[in-house]
């Protein structure tokens, strides 16, 4: 409960600037291509420094990594409303509060799985429920805020809400439990060469992290200007925008994760590649929601999208990291979730700024269609995975 509270955070932070994107922007005097230069910035930023996170957390207590990033990035999220310049929102959104927030997934998803190896695609599901809502609260509420005090008041109280969260968290978390059912502690490698050579001697690892790359791109892109998108498209207000683009997507993202979590956890001693199988089909029955979004004049027709789009999403995502933990070994968790991550959101933060990009030219519509064909090519990536290497790299 403590961690998806710290996660909901975690999203919530990250949503604040992407819903008020319109009005620092015009606040500031800056562009679309600035706006997305720091989206881009704060991804990759992250991509950096996740591997140094997952590192970590398969070599000093989890718990401490856990308190110190939220607590980091929560600082940086305050202080992201006294910007004033682009420079100070790059170094203080993208790179602060990019780097905070870098160290909280590898260690909290692995430790969550040290406490449920059978029930694994749930346990991480509540976990990444979690921050559907902070998504879903924040886009709303961060609008709010900036329709009625400004955007920078927006930082200020989610910043200082997480820095409380962060002592509390400190006092009430508990240590690492190591099972040691598949690999002893004293097993574990111990330099950097033997962490990347188990992960990357893994195809089927590595396929499912091309895959979540893929989904990365469509994800950060999507939660970056889908905002601007019915702000600017239907005229809507920050306060609507922000819940509209998020709540639909995120409500129904929310049931496809336990959903999802559901089928594989109940089906996965029976059927090997049962959670591979459901994020591949997820991502191939999500892709033609995408497109119909994006092109669509009819408000209706865009929120059943959104939900559609969002439920395959949740099916997804309820087995990110349970999938790839099906060919890695338990000291090793953190590490190439870590690694995951990294290269995910190193190929995603270009997004931000290529849609802002093309923006004035080719407009949001035609670069959200894109993003569906960016769909299709990650199922494949997990369908080759699956045929080809699942069996021989399982644990």
């Amino acid at each position: 409960m403590l961690l998806s509270i710290a996660f909901f955070f975690n999203q919530a932070d990250r949503q604040i600037f992407n819903t008020v994107l319109p009005s620092i922007r015009d606040d500031l005097n800056l562009t679309d291509s600035n706006m997305g230069l720091i989206a881009s910035i704060f991804t990759l930023f992250y991509a950096l420094m996740v591997p140094v996170g997952g590192i970590l957390g398969d070599r000093i207590k989890k718990k401490y990594i856990i308190v110190i990033s939220l607590l980091v990035w929560s600082a940086a999220t305050l202080t992201t409303g006294l910007s004033f310049t682009l420079i100070q929102l790059m170094i203080l959104r993208s790179i602060a509060t990019g780097g905070g927030e870098a160290f909280y997934a590898p260690s909290a998803n692995a430790l969550i799985c040290e406490y449920h190896e059978s029930t694994r695609a749930t346990a991480l599901s509540i976990h990444q429920a979690a921050s559907y809502l902070g998504v879903i609260v924040s886009g709303y509420l961060a609008g709010y805020i900036a329709d009625h005090f400004g955007w920078r008041m927006a930082f200020y109280l989610f910043g200082g809400f997480g820095i409380v969260l962060a002592v509390i968290l400190y006092f009430r978390i508990k240590d690492n439990y190591f099972s040691g059912n598949v690999v002893t502690a004293s097993e574990s490698p111990k330099n950097i060469r033997e962490l990347l050579k188990i992960f990357f001697t893994k195809p089927t690892a590595v396929l499912l992290t091309v895959a979540f790359a893929g989904m990365i791109f469509v994800n950060v892109s999507f939660l970056t200007w889908m905002p601007t998108f019915l702000y600017e498209k239907y005229n809507f207000s920050f306060a609507r925008s922000g819940f509209d683009s998020t709540f639909y997507h995120f409500v129904a993202a929310f049931i496809g994760v336990f959903v999802g979590a559901r089928i594989t956890d109940k089906l996965a001693q029976k059927v090997s590649r049962i959670r591979g199988l459901v994020q591949m089909i997820s991502l191939l029955f999500g892709a033609p929601f995408i497109f119909i979004l994006s092109k669509s004049d009819s408000m209706l027709i865009v929120y059943i999208a959104l939900t559609m789009f969002g439920f395959f999403r949740g099916i997804y995502d309820s087995n990110i990291f349970a999938a790839l933990y099906d060919v890695i070994e338990i000291p090793f968790r953190s590490t190439a979730t870590g690694i995951m991550l990294m290269f995910a959101f190193i190929v995603g933060s270009v997004s931000p700024y290529i849609l802002g990009t093309l923006k004035p030219r080719y407009g949001l519509s035609n670069g959200f269609a894109f993003l569906s064909i960016v769909y299709v090519f990650s199922s494949f990536c997990i369908l080759i995975a699956l045929i080809f290497f699942y069996k021989k790299d399982k644990v």
